[in-house]
């Protein structure tokens, strides 16, 4: 169904730019497939490969669910059948399969595709899957996964430490398929994490960034919701959002109160809202691309939780305040892309101004919320490119996504193509798509790498913004990290007493 008020004029200029994003990425996927299949990723300059994520097709079960959602049966047919006989307990004795990345690529995006198609062979070898990763949880005092698993013989990583992503970015995934498979190992690993988590009761909900396994105490300073931490905290929202967790829900309420009090800042000349890292109470004004993932998670609380208003008002200006930002530091680089990191200019918490302002009549727009033009001149920008590598990432469109599917405002799908043309000018190669090492120039030279994540995420996030069909519903699917949409579903008694679940939402 279309969204109100649009044209026929208007639906087929969408429809045309979706079809767009399609053929990109029937381009990428033509390249990966001739030139690095069955490797993992393709080298997408010198037309190479290479097996970063355990030489298992990673981009192939990247890709499944964004075919079928394009519309790629023959593709997504022919890859399924390539892969039907996969074992994946045949790596080799010596070789250690990292614990996050192999769940929310391979796992995910087998149960995923499962979800969506119906196909059997895809639970088979999710079920395969989860057998030769569940061990990661059962090595450890704490229930905390380790960091890798070998899959050929069973053994785990005794590595001592698990960073709150590794900890938290499991649960989508191993709870699903204890719901299909009923199995019992792949729900009590996933929820000991959680329980081992929730034990620590940070303070202000802001997890540190690693803890201990052995007794699940933070031997960390470092509180980020960038890399190694992000995940963790949109998953606690998803729990909620899949399975009708209550702690979860509780979690994230706390957790998303206590970023946007003591870690969102503000520039002091174009009011630019940002994230801060916190170590030893101090903060670092550095804001990565990763963390543009976080708008689009407050926008989607905006529509499933019973926020007091005083909370609500407060997520829901962060969102637009963050994603305006994000947005602004694509618009503002010569290619239109976002860099990786940003040192912004130091600037006071944003809660601080808001107090301010209001205190001062509360006219006009609320600090963090203007929307400054692109500015070129880097001078005054308020933040300098700290790292101004582009690497395919998704997380400013995935907010894009989200912000206009909950507000469908056309600025953010506009703002969305908008990306989408600079990514076609400056990444596309003669057989993909490469990440770039500079987007403040028109000369940038490309990177020989095609991250499995930019047809599993980058694309199927553009796609989903211009599809006006929407047929992935927000209030049916959940995406997990890596965008794979998996089925919101309640837990029936029965699996409620098998699994020893409380306060879970129930079909019976």
């Amino acid at each position: 169904m279309s969204p109100p008020g649009l044209s026929l004029e208007e639906q087929r200029m969408w429809n045309t730019r979706k079809m767009e994003v399609r053929e990109a990425f029937k381009h990428a996927w033509t390249g990966y497939s001739t030139q690095a299949f069955p490797s993992d990723e393709l080298e997408s300059v010198s037309g190479g490969k290479s097996d970063r994520f355990n030489g298992w097709s990673v981009t192939l079960f990247d890709s499944l669910s964004t075919m079928w959602i394009m519309g790629l049966r023959e593709e997504f047919s022919a890859a399924v059948e390539s892969v039907s006989a996969r074992r994946f307990d045949s790596a080799k004795p010596s070789v250690f399969v990292p614990f996050f990345e192999t769940v929310i690529r391979y796992l995910g995006g087998t149960l995923s595709a499962h979800a969506l198609s119906g196909n059997e062979t895809l639970l088979h070898l999710a079920d395969d899957l989860g057998k030769v990763l569940v061990p990661a949880f059962n090595g450890t005092k704490t229930g905390l996964p380790t960091f890798s698993v070998n899959v050929a013989e069973g053994t785990i990583n005794q590595g001592g430490s698990c960073l709150f992503a590794e900890a938290a970015t499991c649960q989508l995934e191993f709870k699903y398929l204890a719901k299909l498979t009923n199995t019992k190992e792949y729900y009590r690993g996933a929820q000991g994490a959680m329980e081992a988590l929730y034990k620590a009761d940070p303070t202000n909900g802001l997890f540190a960034e690693r803890y201990n396994t052995d007794d699940g105490t933070p031997i960390s300073t470092h509180f980020t919701v960038g890399a190694s931490s992000d995940s963790g905290y949109e998953y606690f929202l998803k729990q909620w959002i899949m399975t009708g967790d209550e702690q979860a829900k509780t979690q994230y309420i706390k957790s998303a109160n206590g970023i946007i009090k003591n870690l969102i800042h503000i520039t002091p000349n174009r009011g630019l809202m940002y994230v801060g890292i916190m170590d030893h109470l101090s903060i670092s004004p550095v804001f990565e691309h990763l963390v543009c993932f976080l708008p689009g998670t407050l926008a989607l609380g905006l529509t499933v939780l019973d926020l007091t208003p005083e909370d609500r008002q407060l997520h829901e200006w962060a969102a637009h305040g963050l994603a305006n930002t994000c947005y602004i530091s694509y618009a503002d680089q010569v290619t239109g892309l976002g860099p990786e990191r940003m040192a912004m200019a130091i600037g006071p918490k944003w809660v601080d101004e808001l107090e301010k302002w209001r205190t001062d009549g509360g006219e006009g727009t609320p600090p963090g919320l203007s929307e400054p033009v692109p500015e070129y001149n880097t001078s005054r920008r308020d933040y300098g490119n700290l790292d101004g590598r582009y690497l395919l990432r998704p997380e400013t469109v995935e907010s894009l996504f989200y912000m206009w599917r909950i507000t469908h405002d056309v600025k953010w799908r506009d703002r969305a193509y908008e990306i989408f043309r600079s990514i076609e000018q400056y990444t596309r190669t003669d057989i993909g798509y490469a990440s770039v090492y500079n987007v403040n120039s028109n000369t940038t030279d490309k990177m020989d790498e095609m991250p499995s994540f930019f047809l599993a995420e980058t694309l199927k996030y553009l796609y989903l913004t211009f599809d006006d069909v929407d047929n992935i519903e927000l209030d049916k699917w959940v995406f997990n990290t890596e965008a794979h949409p998996l089925p919101i579903f309640a837990w029936t008694d029965s699996q409620q007493r098998h699994f020893n679940i409380t306060k879970k939402r129930s079909s019976e």
